[in-house]
């Protein structure tokens, strides 16, 4: 697998593409391109061991190609980990199309982007993400049946996200405060979107104190009339008086710049790529005594629920094992306490042995 350590000291922007396919172990990249659509996207498969690659299709205004590279290789390896550790037949993958998601949608372009999907003959299975919305996807279907989250099968997997992510907090609430009940607590969840409403949702019913940022002001007004929820402003989220610091939006926000500004004792979110290195943050909250979440395991419940129609699953299935995320967290967690070792390198290491053990299999 990767060398952990060998990444982190690595500046994946300075090195050739398949350089950098061979440092995050990588099998296939399509890059994509059609003038008359507008369409530039990515697709990336990082490992097919355990199955076909299963990872959404992300559309966001990068600030360059390399940006957008760096994100969608980053992306689709987490998603091998996120589908080893889940107890999926599945591998990994990902793909971003280049664009503003507000201005730059067309029919065309998602049905373009689907022929490019099909090309891939089943090796990568797509499905929504940020910027991408269950209706994208049906344009995406028309071109390629290897999609998945279309409404009236398993639908927006928001929900049972936000479901997961719920669970592995709580299970690190067991852990840090000796329940987990999560009423009274401070909790700080940073992106108000689908999932981040969701999990503001269930957090209220459990009568936690709940702050939201966000850049969307309108999204913010409507959560925090919704559930009672603190506004507090895009910086100031970092240095409130939280138990819990759950970022929903972006990855990378746990890095140099915040870190010592979080008041948290525990961080469990729903983003991805949540810490900038791994190698650094993981091991600095592992010093700190702040648990940590490793975002794969704990926002499976997107995956999760895409398997379930891959399968075709009834919806109360994915909720069953999302609910087990909880027990994965708690695991992760224990092992970290026991082994001193940062929970992102037992996660690591869980989903790995497993990937071993199906190559020692073939």
């Amino acid at each position: 697998m990767i060398d952990v350590k060998k990444l982190s000291e690595v500046n994946l922007a300075e090195n050739p593409v398949i350089a950098q396919m061979n440092i995050l172990g990588h099998e296939q990249l399509l890059f994509c391109n059609d003038n008359e659509t507008g369409l530039k996207a990515i697709i990336a498969v990082h490992n097919t061991v355990l199955g076909p690659a299963l990872g959404g299709t992300r559309m966001w205004k990068y600030t360059n190609e390399m940006e957008a590279l760096n994100d969608v290789l980053r992306l689709s390896r987490g998603m091998t980990y996120k589908n080893s550790i889940s107890g999926l037949d599945l591998g990994g993958g990902k793909a971003v199309i280049i664009g503003d998601s507000k201005t730059m949608k067309s029919d065309a372009l998602f049905r373009r982007f689907g022929c490019f999907v099909d090309s891939l003959a089943g090796n990568y299975i797509t499905a929504e993400d940020v910027g991408v919305n269950p209706d994208d996807m049906v344009s995406v279907s028309k071109e390629t049946n290897y999609v998945v989250g279309l409404p009236g099968k398993s639908g927006d997997p928001s929900p049972v996200t936000a479901f997961g992510t719920f669970m592995g907090m709580k299970a690190c609430a067991k852990h840090q405060f000796g329940s987990d009940d999560l009423s009274g607590k401070k909790v700080a969840v940073q992106g108000v979107g689908h999932v981040g409403e969701y999990l503001v949702k269930h957090l209220a019913e459990e009568g936690a104190k709940i702050y939201i940022s966000d850049i969307d002001a309108v999204a913010l007004k409507s959560v925090s009339e919704k559930y009672g929820a603190t506004i507090v402003g895009l910086d100031e989220i970092y240095d409130i008086d939280m138990d819990i610091y759950a970022p929903c939006a972006l990855g990378a926000t746990v890095n140099p710049e915040t870190i010592n500004r979080l008041k948290c004792s525990i961080i469990a979110g729903a983003a991805n790529n949540q810490l900038k290195v791994e190698a650094i943050q993981g091991g600095e909250m592992l010093k700190k005594g702040i648990v940590y979440a490793p975002d794969y395991a704990i926002n499976a419940g997107g995956v999760i629920n895409c398997f379930g129609e891959v399968k075709g699953f009834v919806n109360s299935w994915a909720l069953g094992q999302a609910e087990k995320i909880y027990d994965t967290i708690y695991n992760i967690v224990d092992r970290s306490k026991k082994e001193n070792i940062p929970t992102y390198q037992i996660a690591n290491k869980m989903a790995e042995e497993r990937i071993e053990k199906a190559i020692s299999n073939k």
